[in-house]
């Protein structure tokens, strides 16, 4: 018995990153789009988003902590890697996993923003129901949940469970 109920399964989350993936490709075409990931969550939505996305476009990462091993946010963001690549003039879109509070996301938004690019939105593969009620939003939203403690398809607990094909929650 898997210690991790599902809560959006592995078809789900095909379909909507097809549809978001679809959606971008219509925004960006012909435009100069960067897609930069916040690392480790994010890396499986951005992978798949990105076959999706029949665009030429480059990719970057951007690794950030505001966790660390808890399962609520610490309050403190800090930079963990930085980009390699120049966003100056660019349309980047921000990729991450789960939106929770919206205090990392606002911080690299902010981050971003003074680098200078064209434009600069958020594809989101979560979002909890108390960031979108505090008025954060994002661009591309693949699913709003609850106030749940979520892992798989990147998401993980202390580093576990990113291989899971679903999302899911674990069972106490």
């Amino acid at each position: 018995m898997s210690p991790v109920e599902v809560l959006i399964p592995e078809d789900q989350l095909r379909s909507r990153v097809n549809e978001i993936g679809h959606q971008i490709e219509g925004d960006y075409e012909g435009k100069d789009l960067i897609l930069v990931g916040i690392l480790k969550g994010a890396a499986m939505f951005m992978m798949d988003l990105i076959r999706v996305v029949q665009l030429p476009l480059a990719i970057d990462f951007m690794a950030v902590s505001s966790y660390g091993a808890a399962t609520e946010s610490s309050g403190v963001v800090r930079i963990l890697k930085d980009l390699e690549t120049a966003i100056t003039g660019r349309h980047v879109l921000l990729v991450e996993d789960i939106v929770d509070s919206g205090l990392t996301i606002a911080y690299v938004l902010d981050m971003l923003r003074r680098r200078g690019p064209a434009s600069l939105k958020v594809a989101a593969l979560l979002v909890k129901e108390r960031a979108a009620d505090a008025g954060l939003r994002m661009d591309y939203v693949g699913f709003t949940i609850g106030d749940e403690f979520v892992v798989g398809y990147g998401l993980d607990l202390d580093e576990r469970y990113r291989n899971l094909p679903y999302v899911g929650l674990v069972k106490s």
